[in-house]
């Protein structure tokens, strides 16, 4: 399907060269494989690679003051974002507004794996439990 949402002739380019960094080893382990955030590229978000093999496991509950939007790459999962439940599997994205504490679990069987984008150039993050 071709696209044609503006005139290419309004927008200048800002000068900023095309960049190119590791956000995660693939041999790597852990369920915390990576993270870049968009300073080093010079961009406006911060890229996280998360995953874990056992179901019921995820990270800890926190909260950001910009929003973050998770993107399900592999599993299921369950978020739990305020007051809202959420359960999103392969392919799926996840919108978790700033200042609304927020976590995930898998919830198998097998692999989660997610990317995580924090709409920051710098991941700021509050831990609350």
């Amino acid at each position: 399907m071709a696209r044609n949402d503006f005139d290419p002739a309004t927008v200048t380019p800002d000068g900023r060269p095309a960049t190119k960094a590791r956000l995660f080893d693939p041999a790597g382990g852990g369920p915390w494989r990576g993270s870049l955030e968009g300073i080093a590229l010079g961009g406006p978000v911060t890229v996280l690679a998360y995953g874990n093999d056992t179901p019921g496991t995820g990270p800890r509950l926190h909260v950001h003051p910009y929003d973050e939007t998770f993107v399900v790459i592999e599993g299921r999962a369950r978020f739990y974002v305020g007051d809202t439940t959420i359960e999103a599997s392969a392919g799926e994205t996840v919108f978790g507004p700033a200042g609304v504490p927020h976590r995930f679990e898998n919830l198998g069987p097998g692999r989660l794996q997610t990317i995580d984008i924090h709409h920051s150039p710098r991941w700021i993050q509050t831990d609350l439990e």
